[in-house]
């Protein structure tokens, strides 16, 4: 829509607009005098992948609580799928991932797989396999999650979340402490999601990650200071790389459309 159409009725031509899949609507956190989260609206389509960037402690991990109803809003209101959260039938499609792995050490692979796969109410023991393979765990099911590496139980903490086949899935610094090799496997992993339909929210710190997202934005003290492509970021903020760009809206406070 172009600025002179702006605000005029749509055309009964037009093709109606998809909804958005995630919604944050005015949304604050506050604990004590902290503002952990500071106001954000936005509205994110399907089917891409939308990375949330920024330093620690800058509200990452308190907006993906807020999106997924896991923690009461301050003020304003999250959505998923269409529905105000928290939303129990909602909870049941999306997939969680935290930043620590919350598996069970003394079950097995398979075990804890198949408790998070009842939990979500999935009795099918081909989700527990297919779930197994995409995070390349086949061949260690019946081993006993508190004897594997920390990267095979990052892996295992992935499987857990898309054990129930979720259209949404918000990752918490999924990649943190893997091996680059790990790292690429998981972002394989997310596009074929994202390929199969599925739309993913991911938080990291890590710049040189941040080009493998659809869109990017910048989080800093609870706010969302900037959006958009790695490239189109770049290209306003003057820069060659994407830290530069972080470090230049941090700066001046900037939030372009």
């Amino acid at each position: 829509m172009t600025p002179a159409t702006q605000g005029l009725p749509a055309s009964s031509a037009d093709p109606p607009a998809d909804p958005p899949t995630v919604v944050a609507a005015g949304l604050a956190k506050v604990f004590g005098t902290v503002r952990a989260v500071d106001g954000i609206d936005f509205a994110l389509p399907a089917g891409r992948i939308y990375g949330l960037l920024g330093p620690n402690g800058s509200g990452k991990t308190t907006l993906i609580r807020l999106l997924t109803g896991m923690t009461r809003p301050t003020a304003g209101h999250g959505e998923v799928l269409g529905s105000r959260m928290p939303d129990r039938p909602v909870l049941g499609r999306i997939g969680y991932m935290t930043q620590s792995d919350g598996v069970y050490p003394a079950l097995t692979v398979a075990e804890n797989l198949a408790f998070f796969a009842a939990a979500y109410g999935v009795r099918d023991r081909e989700a527990v396999r297919e779930a197994l393979r995409v995070v390349d765990l086949a061949d260690r099911e019946r081993a006993i999650v508190g004897t594997l590496s920390g990267g095979q139980r990052r892996r295992l903490s992935l499987a857990c979340a898309l054990v129930h086949r979720p259209p949404v899935l918000f990752l918490d610094e999924p990649t943190v402490g893997v091996d680059p090799l790990l790292r690429v496997e998981f972002w394989g992993h997310f596009r074929r999601l994202v390929e199969g339909g599925a739309t993913i929210v991911v938080s990291s710190h890590v710049m040189d990650e941040a080009d493998r997202c659809d869109e990017l934005l910048f989080v800093r003290a609870g706010r969302v200071i900037a959006r958009g492509s790695g490239a189109e970021l770049r290209s306003r903020a003057g820069t060659d790389d994407l830290e530069s760009a972080f470090l230049r809206f941090a700066g001046t406070g900037e939030v372009p459309a």
